[in-house]
């Protein structure tokens, strides 16, 4: 009786040890395929466009070109890249003025140019450097005014041709993080501190 006791003991702990769940392994995904590196084409066919707002009461927005650039697709999808944008080359696009007021574009890129905003004449270029790719998101570092932050490029869209790639992406970001601080001396109207982008990219090989 213990002969058999024992033998029937041992198929049930040969069962258990048979039916124990399989491991799981956990697995990261990265972009697979041939790595491509464009250059940024620095003319009107990269354009950053940006957008301000006066809550409650207005917004500008409009364009800003790029001084250089490249960024890298693996596999259709965007892996690496770094640009440079031109600020001298802010250019308000909004009918958002009122010249009997003494509002008008030139007025605007001018204070947009002074030390209040982004001190051009200090600093005239700000930079983004992705550091890592995770889906259509990049994460890098955004440098304004000579400060640098982590900031999150999103919905990023590549186009690949015979000739070239397009691609774009939207980012927002905290003007006050860079030192771009003015704020309006009328208690009613606040300048809100998001700065949105969006990216417009023409690249080449």
């Amino acid at each position: 009786m213990k002969k058999i006791f024992s033998v029937f003991t041992a198929v049930l702990l040969l069962a258990s040890c048979n039916n124990k769940p399989a491991e799981t392994e956990t697995t990261t995904t990265e972009p697979t395929g041939t790595a491509v590196t464009y250059t940024v084409n620095a003319d009107s066919t990269s354009v950053i466009k940006w957008k301000g707002e006066m809550l409650g009461v207005k917004e500008h927005f409009g364009t800003l070109g790029f001084k250089e650039g490249s960024f890298t697709v693996t596999g259709g999808a965007l892996s690496g890249g770094s640009f440079v944008a031109d600020l001298s080359s802010i250019k308000p696009t909004d009918s958002n003025f009122d010249e009997k007021k003494g509002s008008t574009p030139e007025k605007l890129v001018g204070h947009l140019s002074s030390p209040d905003f982004f001190d051009v004449a200090n600093f005239p270029t700000a930079s983004f450097k992705i550091d890592s790719v995770s889906g259509n998101t990049a994460t890098g570092t955004l440098t304004v005014r000579g400060k640098s932050n982590t900031e999150t490029l999103t919905d990023i869209v590549i186009n690949e041709t015979e000739t070239g790639v397009t691609a774009s992406g939207k980012l927002k970001f905290d003007r006050k993080k860079y030192d771009v601080a003015f704020d309006m001396p009328v208690k009613d109207m606040v300048i809100s501190n998001d700065i949105t982008l969006t990216v417009e990219l023409t690249g080449k090989k």
